[in-house]
């Protein structure tokens, strides 16, 4: 299904809510994703979000955390290196600005990988905010990725994508968008965490 306008969406089998960005596709619906992920797609785009239930970091600091579970993707994305990955800004996020107030911190990444798409040769620009939600209660970090491609490599297969140009069709996802999926995640089920 579409995702149209700004409504509240159930996540993880009305575990959770949240307000997702106009235009989503529910990648579920194209392909098999692990029990642990949502994965939602820009019905024009190449833009993603994944919503990721991953286990606690215990030895890493609440403000490490974040740049731990980038540097991760960055090793699966097979972007690790100074050239390949770099951290732009970290910063935490007040919990009087989120509606998830199980969470002992928040905090907020932006970041670049250059990433090959479907083990291509060619590498894109990516631009990833990345969120985490530590939950050490239930021994989860609950990770929140917004991927933004910003340079496609005329040779990959993302070259494709179709940009909407029309202010009738679906608008390019923003920051914002994103920091509205941050604030209005809700949890109504702990059970999630097992």
């Amino acid at each position: 299904m579409e995702g149209n306008g700004l409504q509240e969406h159930r996540l993880f089998g009305g575990a959770f809510s949240a307000v997702l960005p106009p235009g989503f596709r529910d990648v579920s619906e194209l392909r098999e994703i692990p029990d642990n992920q949502e994965i939602f797609a820009h019905s024009q785009t190449d833009q993603s979000i994944i919503i990721e239930l991953l286990e606690y970091q215990v030895h890493v600091s609440d403000a490490e955390a974040a740049r731990y579970h980038f540097e991760d993707i960055a090793s699966s994305n097979e972007a690790s290196g100074p050239e390949k990955a770099e951290i732009l800004t970290v910063e935490p996020i007040p919990k009087e600005q989120l509606a998830l107030q199980e969470c002992a911190s928040a905090w907020l990444l932006s970041g670049r990988q250059l990433v090959a798409k479907f083990n291509e040769q060619v590498r894109n620009t990516v631009t990833l905010h990345l969120c985490l939600f530590r939950l050490p209660q239930f021994t989860t970090d609950l990770l929140l990725t917004f991927n933004d491609p910003i340079l496609i490599h005329p040779s990959s297969s993302s070259a494709t994508a179709n940009v909407p140009s029309d202010p009738g069709e679906t608008p390019v996802w923003t920051l914002e968008h994103f920091r509205l999926l941050l604030q209005t995640l809700r949890l109504y089920d702990a059970a999630i965490f097992g």
